[in-house]
C-alpha cells in the first residue's frame, strides 16, 4: 500500500534559497576550521568545492524535476 504525500507549497525561488542555504554550510565548514585550529587555506579549498557541487546538485534537481513536471 503506498502513502500519498502532502502536496507541499512550491518555493518561489528554490535554486537561491538553496544557494544561500550550501553557502551558509560552507561558512560553518570554515569556521570550525578556524577555530579548531586547522587550515584556514585548506578550508577556503573545501568550503568553496563543497558550495559548487552542492549548488550543481541542487541546479540539477530541480531541473529535472521541472522538465518532468512540464512533461518532457
Amino acid at each position: 500500500m503506498k502513502r500519498s504525500e502532502p502536496e507541499r507549497p512550491r518555493l518561489r525561488h528554490p535554486l537561491r534559497d538553496s544557494a544561500i542555504f550550501y553557502a551558509i554550510l560552507a561558512l560553518v565548514i570554515v569556521l570550525v576550521a578556524a577555530l579548531t585550529g586547522g587550515g584556514l587555506a585548506k578550508a577556503l579549498v573545501v568550503g568553496a568545492a563543497f558550495f559548487v557541487a552542492a549548488t550543481a546538485w541542487s541546479w540539477w534537481r530541480y531541473r529535472e524535476r521541472f522538465e518532468h513536471e512540464r512533461g518532457r
